[in-house]
């Protein structure tokens, strides 16, 4: 019956859209394996932005927690203004929590960086809510990885961040998405997974580079 009911009695979408939001998981929070993130922004984003402006795509960001530590990371070293950050998520809800920089408690856990907590996220009765200029220096939109001209449609990037993601697809369609990122990445520029991602059993083709201990991934050429 609900099939059905998804299939031929939801012209505007609306229950679909109630189920896939149902379905997705949410999981983030500020600070999240913050070392790839740190030597993402020292080691390549900071001397691009030296030469140039960058672009940088955190991809299926939830509720934003990501995207903002990123920002954080470059505030810090005076490079924000340097680097247009766009954040996309499938969830529409999720998006719109994120625009409003408003956090629960849970989005901060043991190990953050106090100094960039203390600067960059203010406390409340139910948890945390980021500075104006960081929300500032985000742009969240709607997109679906498996929507191949939605994702053309963002043009290319110096940096994608797409991690613990692709853990939740079937391994046919790591390929697809795989696919589809490598060609949202500009000349030279960085995948980024999560530290318990791999790639390689996909026979995609991207390599797999270490920098600073971290391990990024870049089309073959």
């Amino acid at each position: 019956d609900y099939y059905y009911r998804l299939r031929y009695d939801d012209p505007g979408g609306d229950e679909l859209r109630t189920l896939v939001n149902g379905l997705l998981v949410h999981e983030t929070y500020f600070f999240r394996e913050l070392p790839p993130l740190v030597q993402l922004v020292d080691g390549f984003l900071a001397p691009l932005a030296a030469q140039r402006s960058v672009r940088v795509w955190s991809a299926a960001c939830a509720t934003g927690e990501e995207p903002y530590t990123l920002a954080m990371l470059l505030a810090a070293r005076g490079l924000l203004d340097r680097v247009e950050i766009l954040a996309t998520d499938l969830s529409e809800p999720a998006l719109e929590r994120a625009r409003t920089g408003t956090a629960t408690r849970r989005s901060l856990r043991d190990g953050h960086p106090p100094d960039l907590t203390e600067r960059y996220l203010e406390p409340n009765s139910r948890g945390y809510t980021v500075v104006p200029s960081i929300r500032a220096a985000v742009t969240f939109r709607t997109a679906n990885l498996l929507d191949n001209a939605g994702i053309a449609a963002l043009g290319t990037f110096d940096a994608v961040i797409c991690r613990n993601v692709m853990i939740y697809f079937a391994d046919e369609t790591v390929v697809t998405v795989v696919g589809r990122l490598a060609r949202a990445l500009a000349p030279g520029a960085l995948l980024v997974v999560g530290v318990a991602e791999s790639l390689l059993r996909f026979g995609t083709q991207m390599v797999c580079e270490e920098h600073g201990g971290s391990f990024y991934y870049r089309p073959r050429q």
